[in-house]
């Protein structure tokens, strides 16, 4: 009798109470980006502040390039229009303080994605946008394994000399490396014939590329000497952000491996093909759980266009760097670039 007057007590005591308490959290500077964005009308990327390709702003201050074209893509998923967006130049010591202080919503493309980096700053990299690294230029006449040409003279940037190094020593063949204060210099160099290779990295070579005396008689390497993957970076503790910028991507590289792009985008609207129904919005809400519209890939891909459309008239063979796919490429079409089905 007893025992059950102290079971009942202490039912009674825990009813008075309540359920037991949780510990607090503190609340995240980036729990409501996507409503700060609404709010303010803008969505706001950092981009680096010299970025040839990616980020560049002409004379007029209108900003054109890779990362500036994903911006504009956030820009039509979030507020349905391509002209809501603002470019932040940021050097490097600023680029993290901006996005945890909130004052840009996104890193685009700059240092490369790390573990140490991103565990280490608390950042989340949305999605892989571009395979870069450290390459080689060298003569057409080489042939295609141009680091198999040994004993190579080698001119290359001081900073980058580390990974040249590497690349070497790991595979047992020789070269001497010519180093020098800037890449220009090195550039310069090369292209006066004092090396028979040019390391930087590979956005570097194609621009540089383009600048030599004879850019016809000079290719960039297929083979990589360093891994560098690039892409938007957002703050940690905002998973509905994170996913509206890595869908995006998701998105416009779906759209290319289904074959549409701004021009076509419309024709699909009346498509049979479930997997393209689902991502233009005709079938299923898939925007609903991003808290974004149906339509919401429609409007990306018809207003700034498909990953191919975007590499192409800023890296690719309609812009100054005629830059190959290659990495870049669809998984089907031996390239790396993957992602996964709206559904």
């Amino acid at each position: 009798m007893k025992f059950r007057i102290l079971l009942f007590s202490l039912a009674a005591l825990a009813l008075v109470a309540g359920p037991p308490r949780v510990a607090s959290q503190p609340e995240s500077k980036a729990s409501s980006t996507l409503q700060e964005i609404r709010r303010r009308g803008a969505v706001v990327c950092g981009a680096s502040a010299l970025a040839p390709g990616f980020a560049v702003m002409d004379g007029a201050g209108n900003w054109t390039g890779f990362d500036v074209d994903f911006c504009r893509a956030l820009a039509v998923a979030v507020l349905d229009d391509p002209g809501r967006f603002r470019i932040e130049p940021l050097q490097q010591k600023q680029r993290l303080p901006a996005l945890h202080a909130g004052e840009v919503d996104v890193l685009l493309s700059g240092a490369p994605w790390t573990e140490a980096r991103e565990v280490g700053h608390q950042l989340l990299y949305g999605a892989i946008t571009f395979y870069g690294g450290q390459g080689l230029l060298a003569h057409r006449s080489a042939g295609a394994d141009v680091a198999g040409e040994a004993p190579s003279r080698v001119c290359v940037q001081q900073g980058a000399a580390s990974e040249l190094a590497e690349f070497y020593r790991q595979r047992g063949l020789v070269y001497r490396s010519v180093p020098f204060g800037t890449l220009e210099e090195a550039a310069r160099a090369y292209d006066a014939g004092a090396c028979d290779l040019l390391s930087a990295d590979i956005v570097e070579l194609h621009e540089w590329r383009a600048r030599l005396q004879k850019p016809q008689d000079h290719l960039v390497a297929a083979q990589l000497l360093s891994k560098s993957p690039v892409g938007p970076i957002v703050r940690q503790g905002d998973d509905q952000w994170f996913n509206v910028v890595r869908w995006t991507h998701f998105a416009m590289v779906d759209a290319e491996e289904l074959n549409v792009g701004a021009k076509t985008v419309d024709a699909a609207l009346n498509s049979d093909n479930p997997d393209l129904r689902r991502l233009v919005g005709i079938d299923g809400d898939f925007g609903e759980g991003l808290g974004l519209r149906p339509d919401w890939a429609y409007r990306v891909i018809h207003e700034v266009g498909n990953y191919a459309e975007i590499f192409d008239r800023n890296l690719g063979m309609s812009s100054p760097f005629a830059m190959e796919r290659r990495q870049n490429a669809l998984w089907t079409n031996g390239g790396l670039m993957y992602a996964p089905p709206v559904r």
